[in-house]
């Protein structure tokens, strides 16, 4: 879909929560190419951690940075596997109010193009919480090339028509 160049970018602060029981900082790869490709986009990195495979510890994580009123998005990294330890999915059904189902759906057919029936295998998921956009990716850098470039790239532009959910962020908390 077209982006509208007559209207000025507005950017947004994006988190970047990685799920890992192993990776560090030095070796978070997925981490750094999402941090990257936001900020080349213009977004802001409002905040960026590594969390392990617990859901008290990512429900904890996740409401503290909801409750900040400077970060509009978070976008998670790993955890949405179908193993024990992935659990990412579940900590998300603690704080949304609201799902988007078509997030995951959408994923898993891009997915599709590049790994193939492997992406059943991906929880992917999203939602929204106390006017707080929370996005799921899976852990591997393909994954997150995927969901950034192929969604969240143009769904995060205020200037992507015919929608987008930017212009959503000021009506989220309606009641």
């Amino acid at each position: 879909m077209p982006i509208d160049e007559t209207l000025p970018f507005a950017p947004i602060n994006i988190a970047i929560l990685t799920v890992s029981d192993t990776r560090t900082a030095a070796d978070d790869r997925s981490g750094d190419i999402l941090a990257a490709r936001l900020t080349d986009y213009g977004h802001a990195l409002a905040a960026r951690t590594i969390v392990r495979d617990d859901v008290p510890a990512l429900v904890q994580q996740l409401r503290t940075w909801i409750d900040d009123p400077a970060i509009d998005c978070i976008i998670t990294t790993g955890g949405t596997g179908v193993t024990g330890r992935d659990v990412t999915p579940e900590a998300f059904d603690q704080v949304c109010e609201k799902h988007i189902p078509g997030f995951g759906e959408l994923f898993r057919m891009l997915s599709y193009q590049t790994i193939g029936t492997s992406t059943v295998q991906s929880r992917a998921t999203a939602g929204v919480a106390a006017g707080t956009y929370l996005f799921a990716l899976p852990g591997s850098t393909g994954a997150v090339k995927d969901g950034w470039d192929g969604i969240l790239k143009d769904q995060l532009d205020n200037r992507h028509k015919p929608c987008n959910f930017v212009e959503l962020m000021p009506r989220l908390q309606e009641r």
